[in-house]
């Protein structure tokens, strides 16, 4: 397993229920769902090969108008 960094977060207790809620709803612990929504978003941001090492299908892309 690799090595992961620790981090201080201060979040309001109403954010914290939030996302506690959805993390039990996806039978996640909080920690696991803080680093899933940070995931998702890295990869819609469209950083997510880089971050990943790649093999991904790509980030989705606005239409351009």
């Amino acid at each position: 397993m690799a090595d992961k960094k620790s981090i201080l977060l201060r979040i309001s207790p109403e954010l914290w229920e939030q996302l506690n809620r959805w993390a039990r709803d996806d039978l996640r612990s909080l920690n696991a769902q803080i680093e899933f929504v940070l995931r998702e978003a890295v990869r819609r941001r469209g950083r997510g090969e880089e971050a990943e090492g790649g093999g991904g299908t790509g980030p989705e892309k606005p239409d351009a108008r």
